[in-house]
């Protein structure tokens, strides 16, 4: 397995570069991952190293997916250093609450730049590389780009659009033998959100909505990103998958009055 991680210094981008290379040996294939970040940090050489450390091959890859030229940079590098691509992970984002009429164009065009325009030009440098490899790509969206989530900002506007992106292109790719596929997090406790779940009153009032009592931990998502890029989901593609606990689909649940599981 050839692939290149986005934002996967931490959290879900870590745990997947980790996930891929375990499962890539476990099949007897030597992986080869891209670690690729914002930029060089002690994170991501731990990532690069604990890959190296099972036996894989890694490489650290830096830049600013806001700049339109890094993500073609990005694919050139690890395809120049692994002779090809079998796997696209689009996993970097970034996030900036805020009512939608508070948010400034500089914020708004920003959050576009990276989480939305970044995953497509990286899946277009991608492209000729995936088709000559036969292989797929993950984009990892968010429940917020499944429904509409008040106060995030340009958040969930990325996230839908990404979602659509990822669908769309999976239609166009199929012919060439290349899947496409999505995975959207729940309440997931990374590095981005390690403030809010410090507070154990918010960690608990949170649990208590989720249907399996528990906040997502990046290995659950990377599990099925692996899954997603892996031959086990060969006929699977332009699916959307909502690793939540069940969280999103507990909407009637929570209305007073209607029976429950707990009546």
């Amino acid at each position: 397995m050839r692939a290149l991680v986005s934002g996967g210094s931490s959290g879900i981008g870590a745990s997947t570069c980790l996930r891929l290379a375990e499962a890539s040996l476990a099949r007897g294939e030597q992986p080869m991952i891209a670690v690729a970040g914002h930029r060089a940090t002690p994170a991501q050489e731990h990532v690069v190293s604990s890959i190296q450390s099972m036996g894989g091959t890694a490489i650290a890859l830096v830049g600013n997916l806001s700049d339109p030229d890094v993500p073609n940079q990005l694919v050139a590098a690890a395809v120049a250093e692994f002779g090809g691509l079998d796997g696209l992970i689009a996993n970097a984002g970034i996030a900036s609450p805020g009512a939608l009429c508070d948010v400034s164009v500089e914020d708004w065009d920003n959050m576009f730049a990276v989480n939305l325009r970044g995953a497509w030009l990286l899946a277009k440098a991608s492209y000729a590389h995936l088709k000559n490899s036969r292989g797929s790509a993950c984009f990892t969206s968010s429940m917020s780009g499944q429904q509409p989530h008040a106060g995030s900002g340009a958040y969930s506007p990325t996230k839908a659009a990404l979602t659509m992106l990822a669908q769309t292109l999976a239609l166009e790719w199929a012919p060439d033998g290349i899947r496409v596929n999505v995975v959207s997090p729940g309440m997931t406790h990374t590095p981005m959100t390690e403030k809010m779940y410090s507070d154990p009153q918010i960690k608990k009032a949170r649990e208590s909505i989720i249907p399996m009592s528990k906040i997502g931990e990046p290995m659950d998502i990377a599990n099925v990103i692996e899954f997603l890029v892996s031959p086990l989901s060969g006929y699977v593609t332009g699916q959307d998958i909502c690793v939540d606990g069940g969280f999103s689909k507990s909407i009637l649940s929570h209305i007073p009055g209607r029976p429950s599981s707990n009546s």
